[in-house]
């Protein structure tokens, strides 16, 4: 396992990071995995050995259980690791039981910390943006949690670029708690993060977490143009992330013969290519049993050669799009010559 600095923090994490919304099974969340403790205990135990010190939750997964599961499999060895989980997703019948007001903020925090077993959450992420909360009244309850000891550092989950942009303005202009991660979808399939995000990342010097590196299954290397992949695979029944499937599998296409020059899964090969981007600090693999984790594992140790990504980028890249295109064209003669 090798390890990133994530963000300006200081701190290193595992290039990968064990999502756990696979635990419980809970409501809704049982199209994504149905993952019991004693199962939940091992698959922990296979990531900490493995090297992972990067473990992420949120309060909604399976309306809680995530987190419960997430605290017993980790026990003591909590102190060891870095937990991240998040907020705003809706967690009782109340009209106010969602959002990022003041009020949902500081009794969720101590709502995940008792179901967690902990007295800190290491990374505490908005969970996407709540357009009816004023920023300043999130970022300025965020900043009241970290000075109570209760969260180390914010982060931010599913927001545009000038979101962030405006929320990182307003916390150094108060002195606040500032977003230090993005949590974001990002594949080969998908880059849109790269027109607009990745930019602001570097400029703001903040960590990227990828969630869903696989596009819910669909890069797997399982499927194929004319069928929904295996039996109980989560595409089948939880559609989602959005996926251009023709650009998704002219990329399988081309990973194929990637893997088969490494031989190793298409899987690997997405997870990869992720790795061999600079803005990316870490990617949450989830599993739902033992073979599939250790082969998420193995990544660390595939290395991609130079022509086989810029194979990757090309199959995969963006088509162009303003103001990409004229700032590409205009910044072309203030460019360092070699």
């Amino acid at each position: 396992m090798h390890y990133r600095l994530f963000g300006r923090t200081g701190l290193y994490v595992s290039q990968l990071c064990f999502g756990a919304m696979t635990f419980g099974g809970k409501g809704f969340w049982q199209a994504i995995g149905r993952t019991a403790q004693e199962e939940a205990d091992r698959l922990v135990g296979i990531a900490l050995d493995g090297g992972i010190n990067f473990f992420d939750t949120a309060d909604v997964y399976s309306e809680g259980e995530s987190e419960t599961i997430l605290g017993k499999a980790l026990g003591a060895r909590r102190r060891d690791v870095i937990v991240a989980t998040k907020v705003r997703g809706r967690t009782g019948p109340g009209p106010n039981d969602v959002g990022l007001t003041r009020g949902h903020i500081l009794s969720s925090i101590d709502a995940s910390l008792k179901r967690l077993g902990t007295d800190w959450v290491d990374l505490y992420q908005i969970h996407g943006f709540d357009p009816v909360t004023p920023l300043d009244e999130t970022l300025r309850a965020l900043d009241d949690v970290v000075r109570a000891g209760k969260v180390r550092y914010v982060g931010c989950s599913n927001l545009a670029a000038w979101q962030i942009a405006k929320s990182n303005g307003l916390a150094a202009l108060h002195e606040w708690e500032r977003f230090e991660s993005l949590q974001a979808y990002y594949t080969i399939a998908g880059r849109d993060l790269e027109r607009e995000i990745v930019p602001l990342l570097n400029d703001q010097h903040m960590g990227l977490m990828v969630w869903s590196p696989l596009a819910g299954g669909l890069l797997s290397g399982k499927f194929t143009r004319d069928s929904n992949g295996p039996a109980g695979a989560r595409r089948a029944t939880f559609d989602f992330p959005p996926v251009d499937r023709t650009r998704a599998f002219n990329c399988i296409d081309a990973m194929k013969k990637v893997g088969d020059d490494h031989r190793v899964s298409v899987a690997r090969v997405a997870l990869g290519w992720l790795l061999a981007k600079p803005h990316v600090t870490t990617i949450i693999v989830g599993a739902k049993d033992e073979q599939q984790l250790r082969d998420n594992l193995a990544v660390t140790d595939l290395r991609l050669s130079v022509s086989e990504i810029a194979e990757l980028d090309m199959i995969s890249a963006l088509p162009p799009e303003y103001p990409g295109w004229m700032l590409e064209r205009q910044g072309s003669d203030r460019a360092l010559k070699g």
